[in-house]
């Protein structure tokens, strides 16, 4: 979902929330992709939203467009005197189309309600009713697209960059935590506070449940940030289902951290389809900047590696953000290395197991000879 301010009103008049009949969807629904998937074993019919969390569609006042994506348009307005976001989402023109889209919403709407984290978007309530909306507390910042856009060519300050991306690692880990993988983690999606100091995480539009499946819809996301898991090595039919685990966000989360330090376009220069060929066929990474410090070309490159076990789990990217802010911040305490057991951004202890030690001094090795070899031939 892509937010910016517009003055214009979307097509939708100013004022009381109102039935104005079924809008045509413009998102892309698949046809011929189940609603649920397909080794689901709750049926769509029996998908429901707790009552608690809907709200009274006549205390909505619907105001200037803020945001639009594939499934829908975000608007200012109100619940009452408190002041929202409101997610409207496209009502799709075929049975087939609506019950996919449904299933979508309720999706969303119960997943967004599951997770409180102060660096997620505060889900307010929806509305099924005349029209599916998800209300949320509004943000005046910009996202982070438009704020890396405003700001380009200039570079943002390490420690600012680090911090974002810690606030992104957060949110990611109560994701994660809660059996939630987001599947579109990019700067479309992240929006700064009102201080330009600490980001949020939003649109749950394309996340899903672990628990409930593990074989899931592949090319879902945008393919710029996509793990390249999410390909086969020959095309998937469109819906076609591809077994992947909540690495696919930590990838994901390595290209928003080369851009939080590079503010440059992923794979610039190639379109979106041959960004993902050459990710997931010619397992081609953007280009890291020579003097990128070591810690952070570390975390980025292990976010990004082919094999997904490899991959580093939130919780340990935190504490290696959190080392480098440390080091940023001359004021502050270096922390302590050697401590086995780290207190998590959710409230829960973490141990810092040998295997997971391992698996981080295994990639610091192997990306240690890859630079050695890179400087023995240049």
């Amino acid at each position: 979902m892509s937010y910016g301010r517009d003055d214009q009103n979307g097509g939708i008049e100013r004022g009381k929330f109102t039935n104005s009949g079924p809008k045509k969807a413009t998102d892309s629904v698949h046809p011929g992709r189940p609603s649920v998937d397909s080794n689901c074993t709750i049926p769509v019919e029996n998908l429901e939203i707790d009552k608690k969390l809907l709200i009274d569609p006549k205390k909505l006042y619907i105001g200037s467009k803020i945001g639009e994506g594939a499934h829908g348009k975000v608007y200012e307005g109100k619940f009452g005197d408190q002041v929202v976001a409101l997610k409207i989402i496209n009502g799709g023109s075929t049975t087939e189309e609506k019950m996919t889209i449904q299933a979508r919403f309720i999706r969303e709407v119960n997943m967004m309600s599951k997770v409180k984290h102060e660096n997620l978007v505060k889900f307010i309530g929806a509305c099924k009713e005349p029209i599916m909306v998800i209300a949320t507390e509004l943000l005046p910042g910009m996202s982070l697209k438009k704020y890396l856009e405003s700001i380009r060519p200039k570079q943002l300050d390490l420690r600012l960059a680090t911090s974002f991306a810690v606030d992104i690692a957060r949110a990611m880990e109560c994701l994660h935590a809660n059996g939630i993988i987001h599947r579109d983690l990019k700067p479309d999606n992240l929006l700064l506070t009102a201080n330009q100091k600490n980001v949020k995480l939003v649109d749950f539009g394309l996340a899903r449940e672990e628990t409930v499946t593990e074989m899931m819809t592949a090319e879902t996301g945008t393919y710029r940030w996509m793990a390249p898991e999410l390909y086969s090595t020959v095309t998937l039919r469109r819906g076609e289902k591809k077994h992947y685990t909540n690495k696919v966000d930590v990838y994901s989360f390595g290209i928003v951290l080369w851009e939080l330090l590079t503010n440059r376009m992923p794979f610039e220069g190639m379109s979106n389809l041959q960004a993902a060929y050459a990710a997931a066929f010619k397992q081609e990474r953007p280009s890291m900047p020579e003097h990128t410090p070591a810690d952070i070309d570390f975390i980025i490159r292990s976010c990004w590696v082919e094999e997904p076990n490899m991959r580093p789990d939130f919780s340990q990217i935190i504490r290696m953000l959190n080392a480098i802010l440390f080091t940023l911040t001359p004021s502050s305490p270096q922390p302590d290395a050697s401590l086995a057991v780290i207190s998590s951004s959710n409230g829960t202890l973490t141990t810092n197991t040998t295997r997971s030690a391992r698996k981080l001094s295994f990639l610091r090795q192997l990306f240690a000879a890859k630079r050695a070899g890179n400087s023995r031939t240049t």
